[in-house]
């Protein structure tokens, strides 16, 4: 009989223990019972793009006025993330992606015994040298510019670092390459091309694109002499992919 007493208690404190966790949830529910809000969050009165919309015309970076003042400390810093898979010392050997040296100005796929991928082969037939417009598309989004390509750089969105990093590249055995006059129609200020005109490539893609081919007069000023090292400062950590071409 006792037996069956114990058993009786056992399960009653059981089933009192599941009746309080029930009666607690209800309770709680309907202490803090809240209303959904008629209009969600805050109205913010900004105009809606139109859909479907043609992107911004965009003008491509005027060399001959940035890079006869570009930064070539600043260039050969942005380079320190390219180490880990370029080197730009001439005669240097080929790493992840392609000895840079003497790379502005020359044909792609320039690096002799470098094993490129389909894809910049594809490109090379469509544009057969590294124009400084070539060169800024690409480091721009390697993968957008040349689709396939083996790099995996996100890329460079801020322009002035293109060119810092560009005009480096130039010092590293490409100072015979050209640089153009002024372009007063790719400077800020200037109008867009009209619809129907002709317009430079990629200058309708997103802001941080250009397009065009370059050449010119010779360049001026500090852009136009030898690094005074050969050496980039020191690379980030591996996991940082190149920016340069392959």
């Amino acid at each position: 009989m006792s037996g069956d007493l114990k058993w009786n208690k056992i399960l009653g404190a059981g089933l009192a223990t599941a009746f309080v966790i029930i009666g607690v949830q209800q309770l709680t529910g309907a202490i803090y019972h809240t209303e959904a809000p008629e209009k969600m969050g805050y109205f913010v009165d900004a105009p809606e793009e139109a859909a479907g919309g043609a992107a911004e015309a965009v003008l491509p970076p005027d060399w001959g006025t940035l890079l006869p003042v570009a930064d070539l400390a600043a260039g050969e810093a942005a380079f320190a993330r390219c180490q880990a898979c370029h080197n730009v010392a001439q005669g240097g050997a080929n790493g992840i992606g392609p000895n840079l040296f003497g790379v502005v100005g020359g044909p792609v796929m320039h690096s002799a015994g470098f094993a490129y991928s389909d894809a910049m082969a594809a490109h090379k037939a469509e544009a057969p040298t590294w124009t400084y417009d070539e060169l800024d598309q690409f480091i721009t989004n390697p993968g957008r510019h040349v689709p396939g390509t083996k790099m995996s750089f996100a890329g460079i969105r801020d322009q002035q670092t293109r060119v810092n990093l560009i005009a480096w590249l130039r010092s590293q055995g490409s100072g015979g390459y050209a640089v153009p006059a002024p372009d007063p129609a790719r400077q800020p200020g200037a109008a867009a091309p009209a619809e129907g005109d002709p317009v430079a490539p990629g200058a309708l893609e997103a802001a941080e694109d250009a397009g065009g081919a370059a050449g010119g007069a010779p360049i001026d000023g500090p852009a136009g002499q030898p690094a005074t090292q050969e050496s980039p400062a020191a690379p980030s950590s591996a996991s940082s992919s190149t920016e340069s071409p392959r």
